[in-house]
């Protein structure tokens, strides 16, 4: 048995709908459904510490070893 609920869309995302609507040919109930188990994915996905660092990740060649354990790296930081 289906069950129905109800959103309030604003301005904005009432036109991304429509929008949607039209380019897939989608009903506004399909596109829901989907964005629903989009977004129940991605939460579902843990994302590690190199990941969050992304293209970051390796460029520094250069730097002090110990700065993630040596105090006085951090003496004037934040002032």
């Amino acid at each position: 048995m289906k069950s129905y609920i109800h959103a309030r869309l604003g301005a904005q995302e009432r036109v991304v709908l429509e929008a949607l609507k039209r380019s897939t040919g989608r009903s506004e109930s399909e596109i829901v459904r989907r964005g629903l188990h989009l977004v129940a994915e991605e939460e579902r996905r843990q994302r590690s510490a190199l990941d969050c660092a992304g293209p970051s990740a390796g460029r520094f060649k250069k730097g002090p070893r110990d700065l993630s354990s040596n105090p006085k790296h951090l003496e004037a930081f934040g002032s």
